[in-house]
């Protein structure tokens, strides 16, 4: 699952774009060019990262322990990688990451992060079965990963009529998936801030231009390095479900045991083992239930074998 190229996108405040340019540019050993809106850093190996304007994020910044709000645009941040490889940049993000805050950098309640994926291995099956993954697990990854209010107009959920045309009309072609991704909207499609966009998973993304690239939104901004490499790790997990079943469902199933749900839907999509415990511990910390025990445990022991047991000796 992590042959897929991905780019990242990580809004935050605290510190002015140059400031965090120059941190940047010390973690990538780059240079800084420009400043204003954009300020880039074109790194040791070539590849440019940018520190860009964005509107949505709410401009703050710390003095001792207290956060204030500022009246400066230059506060409003947003980090966009390059072309990255699992293995190759992960730690480069890690880095990064951690330099931003130290240099006194933190996430406000509206910012978010985004994680675009190669599109070039997605046929219109691959496709549909994204969608109906996200829909299927709509509220389990909402509660999961705490997505905060402010940011929910930005990342909405899978639209039912969506999801139950789609799988309905199975379309077989991009042009038809196209079509059903955009009814109901009455702007052009060519406009890059399309509202389709501002779902938890965006295809209008795949459908623009030549990128072709699937984007999931559904994530608080962090300046947590472990937990930023879990939304990563959970992007591309999702991806490659998506590219390797025949088939996905769109239906919801009965969800008692959220913690444990969320644990076995890890495993099945390949969070196994040592190397994910800490995913697997960020994804299921804010989940209700038992996560060894699909009904609890007492004791112990599975609490439906002991229901089992009293009722045999009643």
């Amino acid at each position: 699952m992590f042959e897929t190229s991905f780019g990242i996108e990580i809004e935050f405040t605290g510190i002015t774009r140059k400031e965090a340019a120059v941190a940047v540019a010390k973690v990538v050993d780059g240079r800084v060019l420009g400043s204003g809106s954009t300020v880039e850093i074109i790194a040791a190996d070539g590849r440019k990262w940018k520190l860009v304007y964005d509107s949505s994020v709410r401009a703050q910044r710390k003095t001792g322990n207290r956060i204030a709000a500022v009246h400066n645009q230059d506060y409003q941040c947003e980090l966009v990688s390059p072309i990255l490889h699992y293995y190759r940049d992960i730690a480069t993000v890690q880095a990064i990451v951690r330099k931003l805050r130290k240099e006194g950098a933190f996430a406000s309640d509206t910012a978010g992060i985004h994680v675009h994926l190669d599109g070039a291995q997605h046929t219109p099956k691959s496709l549909r079965n994204f969608i109906n993954i996200v829909a299927s697990k709509n509220d389990l990854l909402y509660n999961a990963l705490q997505i905060k209010g402010e940011r929910q107009n930005y990342c909405k959920k899978m639209d039912s009529y969506l999801v139950e045309r789609m799988n309905l009309a199975k379309p077989t072609t991009f042009e038809q998936i196209a079509d059903i991704w955009y009814a109901g909207y009455h702007e052009s499609r060519r406009n890059h801030y399309h509202d389709s966009r501002y779902h938890f998973l965006n295809l209008h993304s795949f459908f623009q231009g030549n990128n072709h690239t699937v984007e999931l939104r559904g994530f608080n901004s962090e300046l947590h390095a472990g937990k930023v490499r879990t939304w990563i790790v959970l992007a591309l997990a999702l991806n490659h479900q998506s590219l390797s079943l025949s088939h996905a469902s769109y239906r919801k199933v009965q969800n008692d045991n959220p913690a444990f749900a969320m644990r076995t839907f890890l495993n099945r999509i390949g969070l196994i083992g040592e190397e994910y415990r800490s995913c697997r511990e960020h994804l299921c910390k804010h989940l209700d239930g038992n996560q060894a025990w699909r009904y609890g445990s007492i004791n112990g022991r599975s609490a439906r074998l002991v229901e089992m047991e009293a009722n045999e000796n009643a």
